[in-house]
């Protein structure tokens, strides 16, 4: 077959349909928005599941006069839907403005991108605006002046307000908006230290857009979240919101079963369905099966020249996964349970409600795990409703997602371990105090959060990790030695020190442990581990044999 360029980062409609990229059809979104007649809509959806090309398509269709909307449109299927949605096409002045680049690290820094994607539409329109005569001279002052990025806080509050009348007054016509990732900022600016101020230029931004706009069509509007405690949408009575648990427009975000199936033909890649099922689906957006469009598309690309190409995490290389992180540092006992749960495939059961606040994330555990099931890191299983409130059952979509989850566990118990005071381990290791030693690792071991479902290489990895600052030691795992590999050796730089051998076991059961320290005792004897050790020269050599069963460790050394 002729390879057909995936649009891998493109999200310009007219750069994906003149550049003849690969295009699942989601034309029809433009009919359903249409037919609800929702006057300002929040579309709230994950990251990457197609948002920005959608809006991308929404000014292309509607706005007039900036190209020939019917010759992007052929052959698609709003073309086919009817003249009523047709006398719509190239019908509108539309503003459309991201504020992705809004993600700064002060609040100055993203006063000035709110700036420049203002600066952005007041500049596009201003040939036309320029053209028409129409503005009076106070009007056309303050124009010039946004446009030329040298206006007050005070213009840029009601810049889009303002840039609709502008327009109104030159076309006619009432404005179309469109307002991208507009929760960019208020995430960014949590996780910065200057979230009030953030809040209180977006609401000023969006009610004299959204709310008091005579000059006003329609409106779109997209985030992953619907924040609405701190007044965002202040006594916006038009909000229309429709989020992932909303079954209306669920195929316009993300690819469908069938579209993902019929991609893979188109590629020749029929016999990979299972592994993109397996890595890239999951999601429930209403009653909706939906795959994860960025992750399939990259997947897809990757297999230009090798089919059988592995299957990669490209949706969590997009964001810094900050909420997972959150969640993980912060963990109780039960908590901790419950990651290792849904980790190991298992599902949660939490309240849910979507008129949250970032200011709401540390309040309780239970708006963690709403932030995570809106953001995408966790599915609907189902849900039931107790009284007023509602709640979901929920489990990680797939095994992109629970890679992020590993990782930040990893993460987190890295960072964790630098933090922690450990010469009591090591004193006890050195000296020869296994009971001690038991201790401190059941003790740390309880603190962790595990995903290997207890298997020898999470231990080994547990204690590695636990030892890799052992002061003047040296830290060797799985290394030749004798007959066979030794779990972990520590090793004295000088051979007038010591040296450690640690083989590790894991017991079935509690009752098990001792006769796992033994085996692992043996093990060291049998397979002559101290050999190498002695050749060198080290005489002061200690060999403990550890054994784990879930969160209880012994330690035994020979008698």
């Amino acid at each position: 077959m002729t390879w057909i360029p995936l649009p891998v980062g493109v999200d310009d409609f007219e750069k994906v349909i003149r550049g003849d990229y690969y295009y699942i059809d989601k034309t029809l979104f433009i009919k359903e928005l249409l037919d609800m007649k929702g006057e300002v809509n929040l579309f709230t959806r994950p990251r990457r599941f197609g948002k920005t090309l959608n809006m991308s398509m929404l000014r292309y269709f509607f706005e007039m006069g900036t190209t020939d909307n019917s010759g992007l449109f052929r052959g698609l299927k709003i073309m086919e839907a009817g003249e009523k949605y047709l006398t719509h096409m190239g019908k509108y002045p539309v503003i459309s403005i991201s504020l992705k680049s809004m993600k700064q690290y002060s609040y100055e820094l993203s006063f000035e991108m709110l700036k420049k994607a203002v600066e952005g539409e007041f500049t596009r329109h201003w040939p036309e605006v320029e053209k028409s005569g129409k503005l009076t001279d106070a009007k056309l002052e303050r124009y010039l002046r946004i446009r030329d990025m040298e206006g007050t806080e005070g213009d840029y509050a009601d810049s889009l307000k303002f840039l609709s009348e502008c327009l109104y007054i030159c076309y006619g016509r009432r404005t179309v908006i469109l307002i991208d990732e507009y929760d960019v900022p208020l995430e960014n600016a949590y996780f910065s230290g200057f979230y009030d101020r953030m809040a209180a230029l977006i609401r000023s931004l969006f009610e004299s857009a959204l709310k008091t706009n005579g000059n006003l069509e329609f409106a779109v509007v997209t985030g992953c979240l619907r924040i609405s405690k701190e007044s965002i949408f202040t006594g916006l009575n038009n909000l229309n919101v429709i989020s992932i648990t909303s079954d209306s427009f669920a195929e316009h975000f993300g690819f469908v079963p069938e579209e993902v199936e019929r991609m893979l033909k188109d590629y020749g890649l029929e016999d990979n369905l299972e592994t993109v099922k397996r890595w890239y689906d999951g999601y429930r957006f209403g009653e909706t099966e939906v795959y994860n469009p960025w992750s399939v598309i990259n997947y897809v690309n990757s297999c230009y020249r090798d089919k059988n190409a592995f299957a990669k995490p490209y949706w969590s290389n997009t964001s810094s996964n900050s909420i997972v992180k959150k969640l993980v540092e912060h963990a109780d006992i039960s908590v901790k349970q419950e990651i290792e749960s849904l980790i190991a495939g298992g599902t949660i059961t939490k309240p849910i409600h979507e008129d949250i606040t970032y200011d709401d994330m540390d309040s309780t555990q239970d708006n963690l795990w709403n932030f995570l099931f809106f953001t995408g890191y966790l599915k609907k299983i189902s849900e039931h409703q107790e009284g007023e409130t509602i709640y979901m059952e929920m489990a990680i979509p797939n095994s992109e997602v629970r890679y992020v989850y590993k990782n930040a566990v990893l993460r987190w118990f890295e960072e964790k371990t630098e933090q922690k005071e450990l010469s009591p381990l090591y004193e006890s290791i050195l000296s020869g105090d296994t009971e001690k030693m038991a201790e401190l690792l059941s003790e740390n071991l309880m603190e962790t959060i595990s995903f290997y479902d207890y298997q020898e290489s999470y231990y080994h990895g547990f204690l590695a990790g636990m030892l890799k600052n052992i002061g003047n030691y040296i830290v060797q795992s799985n290394r030749e030695s004798g007959n066979g590999r030794p779990d972990i050796l520590l090793k004295y730089p000088s051979v007038r020190g010591k040296a450690v051998i640690i083989e590790i076991k894991v017991s079935k059961t509690y009752q098990g442990l001792e006769e796992k320290c033994d085996e692992a005792l043996k093990q060291i004897e049998e397979r002559h581990y101290e050999e190498m050790l002695r050749q060198e020269g080290y005489q002061d050599i200690l060999k403990y044999g550890v054994a784990f069963y879930r969160k209880e460790c012994m330690v035994k050394s020979p008698e």
